[in-house]
């Protein structure tokens, strides 16, 4: 529970706050018994009216104490535990936008999203209970204990001898409760994966029928999260009458020896009624006592799975020793660059140069790993043994954010989101001018279909840019790194939903914006990269050939392989010998 004292040390002025309310309250309730014993044994035994009346204002003025100290603590605790839950989901937030894709893998997005909410909020939920309980049940307790010691010794061990049996059933309870929150939590990380593959695959699962199967995969989830909560539930639900059937207990023992005290006029009827007050305070914060402790077992897993993303370990380390120095003619080095991922190599010892002015295509076969090497260049994760040199420097010198500032990065599967075109494309350079904006959409070859909806570059993009075709979010995205005009392009198969004219044309509108950049393009047409100045053939993770489109013909066979079955013989000018 140690994030929960972190978060809770920022805040030491409501804390101050929540004590002294804490006190003013027991105050009021241990302090009104004893007036209204003393009235009854001396003001209304005597029949001393003023007595009386002094002891009433007494009891009023405690009241207003109590009453005060109730709307203080009210306010305390919410404040408290609201503001530490709001800082612990932006600091994770935080935490997890400085991911890589390992982190990512690791964890899990559907476990995320619960640390973020569910479990953030469980933590919430205890806090909440533990500022109003935690002091409140030790100070009331100790004090009721004192004061039934005092007003009777032969009852007061009546109550402590009710003691133990309630602080082994809450030890039981917190064991019993421990494991199944684990397991309800996890279930609630498969809910959240199974609701999100079947709301973003909708169109999938339609379209070969099977409904079905996913509301079995929803129900069965769902059952075993439901059983959980019961067993949950029923145990906490179970142990509350037991505990109250023990104070009930204690009261009859109470009511029994005291009747026989008074009898013997060991006992004034007073204290008695004094006594049952602070018997009855005694136990209910015990009874408070052990509702911490049967909600600690739940929170513990809440907050240490909320931990454990704190804890975790950047694969991406920013740790900045050099300044980004451009040249003239600025080059971006693979040395020795190997990827491994599980204990498999994806990329085997890649060399090569980039420079200024030269475009770069990546080809391959599925899996060859085409897209992983692209993503080395941003440092979306680091390779695992060799560098890569921008200028000379390893790039993992420089710090992330400015190198990132240099590269207009086009995923492979185009994400937009909800908003509209403008904030969408202004997502690579937020002060961007419509000009800018206009300039960027008719470079990537959307105008056309921007300026024929209704509100312009002020349309409404909706979640997952449903109302739009793959061809025009791939666009989209490739206006959003235009307009940031990069140093360093990377085209991850961003064309693949575009029809070959359009193809064409951005290609060619792209030219004279990227001939003092260094451009990265991942294909599979092979009609898309024959222009480019060096064109990389991955092979199961290795670095097969590499040359132009021409000498690859005639010397890679497995690039000649790729262009026949795309191309007609005539259209990439080989003869066969």
């Amino acid at each position: 529970m140690q994030i929960i004292l972190k978060y809770i040390k920022r805040y030491k002025l409501l804390l101050f706050l929540n004590v002294i309310s804490v006190f003013g309250f027991v105050l009021t309730e241990l302090g009104i018994p004893t007036i209204i014993a003393n009235m009854i044994d001396v003001g209304i035994l005597n029949n001393d009216k003023i007595y009386i009346l002094n002891e009433g204002f007494k009891m009023a003025l405690i009241s207003i104490i109590g009453v005060s100290g109730t709307i203080l603590l009210g306010y305390c605790c919410s404040k408290i535990s609201t503001n530490i839950t709001h800082d612990i989901r932006k600091d994770m937030y935080k935490k997890i936008q400085n991911f890589s894709h390992e982190e990512y893998n690791h964890f899990k997005t559907s476990s995320l999203i619960t640390r973020i909410n569910n479990d953030a909020f469980q933590v919430q939920l205890f806090v909440n209970v533990l500022l109003r309980i935690a002091l409140m049940t030790p100070a009331m307790f100790i004090s009721s204990l004192i004061l039934t010691y005092k007003s009777s010794v032969p009852l007061f061990f009546v109550i402590l001898s009710t003691i133990p049996f309630i602080i082994i059933g809450v030890i039981i309870v917190a064991k019993i409760t421990g494991p199944i929150s684990e397991k309800q939590q996890s279930g609630l990380d498969d809910m959240n994966r199974i609701s999100k593959e079947s709301l973003t695959g909708v169109r999938v699962i339609r379209a070969f029928n099977k409904q079905e199967n996913e509301k079995d995969k929803f129900v069965e989830i769902n059952e075993k999260f439901t059983d959980n909560s019961k067993k949950l539930f029923k145990i906490m639900q179970f142990t509350q009458p037991i505990f109250f059937m023990l104070l009930n207990f204690a009261v009859c023992r109470i009511f029994y020896f005291g009747a026989l005290l008074i009898s013997k006029d060991m006992l004034e009827v007073g204290k008695m009624v004094s006594f049952l007050d602070y018997l009855f305070h005694a136990m209910m914060s015990m009874m408070f006592f052990c509702t911490i402790f049967m909600m600690y077992p739940r929170a513990k897993v809440s907050a240490d799975r909320i931990q454990a993303i704190f804890k975790s370990e950047l694969s991406l380390r920013n740790d900045p020793k050099s300044d980004i120095v451009d040249c003239d003619l600025n080059t971006i080095t693979f040395k020795n660059v190997t990827y491994e991922k599980n204990n498999k190599k994806i990329l085997n010892n890649i060399n090569f140069t980039a420079k200024t002015g030269q475009t770069i295509a990546i080809v391959g076969s599925t899996g060859a790993g085409k897209s992983t090497l692209s993503k080395l260049i941003p440092r979306l994760f680091d390779c695992s043994s060799g560098e890569i040199l921008y200028n000379g420097i390893n790039i993992k010198d420089f710090d992330i954010e400015k190198w990132r500032r240099k590269i207009g990065f086009i995923p492979q599967k185009a994400f937009l989101f909800k908003g509209t075109i403008r904030s969408n494309v202004c997502f690579g350079k937020e002060d961007a001018s419509d000009e800018e904006i206009y300039k960027a959409l008719s470079l990537s070859q959307s105008t056309e279909f921007v300026l024929s909806k209704e509100n312009g570059i002020d349309s409404i993009i909706e979640e997952n840019a449903t109302n739009l075709s793959g061809g025009q979010k791939q666009r989209i995205s490739i206006a959003r790194a235009i307009i940031r005009k990069p140093d360093i392009y990377i085209f991850d198969d961003a064309f693949s939903a575009l029809d070959f004219k359009t193809d064409a044309a951005l290609r060619s509108s792209l030219k004279p914006i990227t001939k003092n950049s260094i451009m990265f393009i991942v294909a599979q047409r092979i009609s898309t990269i024959m222009d480019a100045d060096k064109i990389l053939v991955l092979n199961h993770g290795n670095l097969e050939h590499i040359g132009t489109h021409d000498y690859l013909l005639e010397n890679c066979e497995l690039y000649r392989n790729i262009a026949e079955s795309q191309v007609k013989e005539e259209a990439i000018s080989y003869e066969e010998n």
